[in-house]
């Protein structure tokens, strides 16, 4: 009688040793990964722009970490959405998971090693002549293999055509597709040279403003902008034609200096022209909204350490140039 050997069964309610593969465990960061994009974006749009691909994708990943993990993540309608609070707990252990795993990627591929290479990044016209270039000088000074290219531009239209690792902008971005991190802000004045002041009586309120010469920084304003008091917060607008309008910072503020017209520019710029009373401040109460600065750069897998090495000293210095000026 021939006795027959009788296979082990596996327990249908057991996980196998396959189910935790690389690639298995690889597809769910991803929709971990896409949730997160979701949330932090907004929307399924944003967050595919985000993500390198289609919305149907992301609505798709969506579901399927729903069914995965048996719960209900977003409430969705036509106009709204918003998180479950089955939802809000995903969120917040899904971005520590990924923010785990990003670092385990960084040890495992030398991102901790000496930085080298090189990076291009792209800097305002006035930052980077100016503000930035200690901050630069720094960085160098501590990673002596890496060297930089340092762009003057104000804006990044495509980081890949163009080679930019990176970029400092002001004004918030509109670009769906990269990470942005808020460093600072810039405060705004009106200002103009004491010999466009009837009398030398220096304006109070923005309706005395009207009827003084001006100049626009078309980036910013061009045919009028808006005030708010400092201490009430209640906001007023000045409409203008300006005499001359440009896109360069310096440019305005020597016009302005040389009296064509007042402006309003950022006080980190015009401080040292305010301490030798080659301007003055205008509706002291007065000024237009600060404008962020941002860090901005392309949406990737990984980053090399010259890049990562760069976003954290900027993330400490900026704030404290801005509040050195």
């Amino acid at each position: 009688m021939t006795t027959k050997t009788r296979r082990p069964t596996i327990s249908k309610g057991k996980a196998r040793a396959s189910d935790f593969s690389l690639e298995g465990a690889s597809q769910r960061f991803q929709l971990m990964e896409t949730f997160v994009r979701i949330v932090e974006s907004g929307n399924l749009s944003a967050a595919a722009a985000q993500l390198h691909t289609t919305q149907p994708t992301v609505s798709r990943r969506l579901q399927a970490l729903e069914r995965s993990l048996g719960v209900r993540l977003l409430q969705r309608s036509t106009h709204t959405m918003r998180l479950t609070v089955d939802g809000e707990r995903c969120f917040q252990r899904a971005k520590e998971l990924l923010a785990s795993w990003a670092s385990f990627e960084a040890d495992v591929r030398g991102a901790q090693e000496e930085p080298e290479g090189l990076l291009r990044v792209a800097v305002p016209h006035a930052f980077g002549q100016q503000r930035l270039v200690e901050p630069l000088v720094r960085y160098l000074n501590d990673y002596p293999r890496v060297s930089v290219e340092w762009l003057l531009q104000d804006d990044v239209h495509d980081f890949i055509a163009n080679g930019i690792d990176c970029a400092i902008q002001v004004g918030e971005p509109n670009d769906p597709a990269v990470v942005a991190i808020r460093l600072s802000k810039v405060s705004r004045i009106v200002v103009g040279s004491p010999s466009l002041l009837e009398r030398g009586r220096v304006p109070q309120e923005p309706e005395e403003l009207v009827a003084l010469p001006w100049l626009a920084l078309r980036t910013y304003y061009r045919t009028e902008l808006t005030l708010t008091h400092e201490d009430t917060g209640e906001m007023r607008r000045v409409p203008m034609t300006p005499r001359i309008s440009t896109d360069n910072l310096y440019a305005l503020r020597s016009a302005a200096v040389l009296g064509m017209g007042v402006c309003v520019g950022s006080a980190w710029l015009l401080a040292d022209d305010l301490a030798g009373k080659r301007l003055i401040q205008l509706a002291p109460k007065w000024q237009a909204a600060a404008l962020p600065v941002y860090l901005i750069y392309p949406h990737a897998q990984f980053y090399p350490s010259r890049l990562q090495r760069f976003i954290d000293l900027m993330r400490d210095a900026v704030p404290l140039v801005m509040a050195s000026a």
